[in-house]
């Protein structure tokens, strides 16, 4: 059985250049806005830390080398439905099947860690940005974001591994870069 964490993960994340538009939106709707940077999940929940090593940083390697940095635009706004009317709020990663073909990448050199694909309908590429309650509030704020909305494309070329400590009030950092196409691990940019 593998070992998991609920305070590690391996994203990707969009370029910080790229965060304004996303960020003004979660800090209206996100309560997780402070922990989690802009991202969207491949592997979580993930490794331990303490589990970290050579050895890891090398799967993650060999899973990046196998694809190319790919494109991707959030165009659209979409929703998950929980228990009753409690939503999750997400901008729709297009292509989705660049996101696919890298998070099965990872999937096979991590099968333990395949819980992004348990849920109905498997993996769905997302990037959250926040969360509300009841129909009608859902209608409405999906419709006024998607209204306020310009498409916001950039190149994804990088996952990365990220981490934070136990505490509730801590926030994730970036532990490690991986390269696509490469699969060169690099030490994270300033966040």
């Amino acid at each position: 059985m593998a070992v998991k964490s609920h305070a590690s993960a391996v994203v990707l994340i969009p370029p910080t250049c790229r965060w304004n538009l996303i960020q003004t939106i979660r800090r209206v709707h996100d309560r997780n806005v402070r922990r989690w940077m802009p991202h969207v999940t491949l592997l979580y929940p993930f490794l331990p830390f303490k589990h970290y090593s050579n050895q890891i940083l090398d799967l993650l390697s060999d899973a990046c080398k196998t694809l190319d940095a790919f494109d991707v635009t959030f165009r659209m706004f979409r929703s998950f439905k929980y228990e009753k009317s409690s939503y999750t709020l997400w901008l729709d990663p297009e292509p989705n099947h660049g996101f696919d073909e890298l998070q099965a990448a990872l999937q096979g050199r991590f099968p333990g860690y395949s819980d992004v694909r348990a849920h109905r309908g498997g993996f769905t590429p997302h990037l959250s940005v926040g969360q509300v309650r009841g129909e009608t509030a859902h209608g409405e704020i999906l419709q006024k974001l998607q209204d306020g909305w310009s498409p916001l494309t950039f190149r994804a070329d990088r996952i990365s591994l990220i981490w934070r400590l136990g505490s509730p009030d801590d926030v994730f950092r970036v532990h490690r870069e991986i390269i696509l196409g490469s699969g060169h691990v690099v030490e994270p940019k300033e966040q």
